[in-house]
């Protein structure tokens, strides 16, 4: 991966450039932005690209550092991990920057230090990470990508120079899929509308060997929500649990879609702004009798449907709270 093959993203994309170009490379970055939307595909393309042995603004993707960056094992980029689902505590931190950056980098310029989910930092972790961003070595750079830029201490961000991505283009993800990934048109079209702008969701959604399970499972459950009893209730949990454990993000986030759907229609009367077209006798019945309070209240239960997977609790706990919290909303 490198600059060359992301697609949007160029503000940040030449900044980073410029940078390489006049020798004004800073020691700490912050790039903020929505899960997928490419954060980390900038983190580490500007990485490779500052250890390339080439010393462009582009990578060669030839030296033994481009190939290193290629395989995943490069000694001098390191991807600050951590093993508790949201949290990354003042020990990850020590143990996996402090305490290791003063050891010079092994074979490059540079050791760069990617920090993953920055906004669950504790405020702990986040100043021991502070004497090293104003006290760093001249080889040491760390780059910090998060969701949510106040999560972060205003004493980290005045440190660093924050960059944000931005939505990239519907045509441009549209001939994305359609083009890189063969993607069949209507499936594409889905997507993109789905995505809002966020190439990663829109790839994680056309490559989902369950894609056509996967929606038609929501359009079922959103269809029939208020007629289910108990048993088709426990058929839905059983499927979701079953068959798209790997995928429950994105089932929320197409509940999220209809609902979305709804309120679209409640407010322009358009069938062309909705996504699930060919269920809109359904979506406008309900559009009827749901008010806006409601569908805010539901998407604030599929937000914090959304924190509980994250936080690693059963899908099946998950989608029984959701569905009957749904039901009585």
């Amino acid at each position: 991966m490198d600059f060359q093959h992301i697609v949007g993203h160029e503000d940040i994309i030449r900044h980073f450039k410029a940078s390489i170009e006049m020798n004004r490379v800073s020691h700490a970055y912050i790039i903020c932005g929505e899960k997928d939307s490419g954060r980390k595909t900038l983190a580490l393309s500007y990485a490779k690209t500052l250890q390339c042995e080439e010393h462009k603004i582009d990578p060669c993707n030839r030296c033994k550092s481009c190939k290193q960056v290629d395989s995943g094992n490069h000694p001098d980029i390191i991807f600050v991990e951590h093993e508790k689902p949201q949290l990354v505590s003042v020990d990850d931190i020590r143990e996996n920057v402090v305490n290791t950056m003063d050891i010079k980098p092994y074979s490059s310029k540079y050791k760069i230090y990617i920090i993953d989910d920055g906004e669950f930092m504790t405020a702990q972790a986040q100043n021991a990470l502070l004497k090293t961003i104003e006290e760093p070595p001249a080889y040491g750079i760390i780059i910090i990508l998060t969701t949510s830029l106040d999560k972060l201490l205003p004493t980290i961000i005045s440190r660093c120079i924050t960059l944000s991505t931005k939505p990239v283009k519907e045509r441009d993800i549209y001939d994305y899929l359609v083009g890189n990934l063969h993607v069949d048109e209507k499936k594409a079209d889905f997507c993109v509308e789905y995505a809002q702008g966020n190439l990663g969701k829109a790839i994680k959604l056309a490559t989902n060997e369950d894609y056509d399970r996967l929606v038609k499972s929501v359009i079922n459950l959103e269809t029939n929500i208020y007629k289910m009893d108990s048993d088709s209730i426990a058929n839905v949990i059983t499927e979701c649990d079953k068959n798209f454990k790997v995928s429950m993000c994105e089932y929320m986030d197409l509940m999220m879609v209809w609902y979305r759907d709804i309120l679209m229609l409640k407010v322009t009367g358009k069938v062309d702004k909705i996504m699930f077209r060919e269920q809109y006798v359904t979506i406008r019945e309900q559009s009827k009798y749901l008010s806006f309070n409601e569908l805010e209240e539901k998407s604030k239960a599929i937000d914090k449907a959304k924190r509980r997977l994250a936080a690693n609790a059963k899908v099946e706990d998950i989608m029984k709270l959701l569905i009957m919290t749904l039901k009585e909303i």
